[in-house]
């Protein structure tokens, strides 16, 4: 995950959330006052605090004295974008939830391509989660297939 921060008249700054050490989830947890698979929750959600909280975690790799109440983006500020590694997933459940109905599916990788840092990358996984699968080997003939009398 990624959290896209722009602050106002500056330049967008990519807060990469995707790989966070213990000590981070549990400061996260402390102050979101929220457990992880929630914060993870919420950052799929957009939720402010889980945005915020991990966004100042990850400054806070750059600036180790930086206050939580330092980081206090609008909410205009800071969007939350799924990175390169996390789009084949999405790809695939999008495929598995609405694969039978095209025009649900359709809808859906174009709501993944605008959360999508990477456009390429979002691209590709949904071009080969809709390739035809090719067919797996015939199996091998047995004595009912061929007619032929078993020993």
């Amino acid at each position: 995950m990624l959290i896209e921060y722009t602050p106002e008249g500056g330049d967008t700054e990519l807060l990469d959330a995707g790989r966070m050490r213990a000590s981070e989830v549990q400061a996260i947890e402390r102050t979101a006052d929220m457990k992880w698979p929630a914060v993870l929750a919420g950052l799929e959600d957009g939720d402010v605090t889980a945005v915020r909280v991990v966004g100042w975690a990850v400054k806070k790799r750059s600036q180790p004295t930086l206050r939580l109440a330092d980081f206090d983006p609008y909410d205009d500020e800071v969007r939350v974008r799924l990175d390169a590694r996390e789009v084949p997933r999405y790809v695939a459940e999008l495929v598995r939830r609405y694969g039978d109905e095209p025009d649900n599916l359709a809808a859906a990788f174009e709501e993944l391509r605008e959360v999508a840092h990477d456009r390429e990358a979002c691209e590709l996984a949904i071009k080969e989660a809709q390739a035809p699968k090719a067919p797996g080997p015939d199996p091998a003939p047995t004595a009912e297939m061929t007619g032929s009398p078993t020993g």
